[in-house]
């Protein structure tokens, strides 16, 4: 096994970890903010492959352990891979914002409204039901990791924490 891989996989690891830490004892009604700041990170550190596979562990730890709703896995792995995708192609932090907002915001929002209706058997209204919801969290958590990937660049930091890692 190369490395980087093994390098890659820890990390996973260590954001589905941090993410559930995070998400179950930093608490906002209706909001999981720290998913979204770990999925940005992710981005940057592991791709959208190992970012989706972090928010899925997370999101099912999550459920297993905490009894939340399916919402915790679909609510993070859509925002998770656009987030590494964007990142991917356009090196840019802003990208993975943006991926995260429109992955989770958009994308899983509507992705998770037949879910909550034939699992769970919620009467909701609209497909646009979560969208409210989902958006200020992800804009919330994915600010804050930007506040933290510009504040790792300024001091030089994050080149040496990216190392071999760089995604091409």
């Amino acid at each position: 096994m190369k490395h980087s891989t093994l390098r890659k996989m820890v990390l996973t690891a260590l954001f589905a970890t941090l993410g559930y830490v995070l998400s179950t004892f930093v608490y906002f009604p209706q909001m999981a903010p720290f998913q979204h700041f770990i999925n940005v990170l992710a981005a940057v550190f592991v791709g959208p492959w190992y970012g989706l596979l972090a928010a899925l562990l997370t999101g099912l730890m999550r459920m297993a352990l905490n009894g939340s709703t399916l919402l915790a896995v679909i609510g993070a792995i859509f925002g998770a891979f656009l987030s590494g995708l964007l990142y991917r192609w356009l090196k840019h932090f802003w990208a993975a914002v943006v991926g995260e907002v429109i992955g989770t915001g958009i994308i899983s929002a509507l992705v998770a409204y037949p879910f909550m209706i034939w699992i769970y058997g919620l009467d909701l209204t609209s497909p646009f039901y979560y969208i409210p919801f989902f958006i200020p969290s992800s804009m919330m958590g994915a600010a804050l990791a930007l506040g933290v990937l510009l504040a790792l660049k300024k001091a030089k930091v994050l080149d040496k924490l990216l190392g071999d890692m760089r995604i091409s």
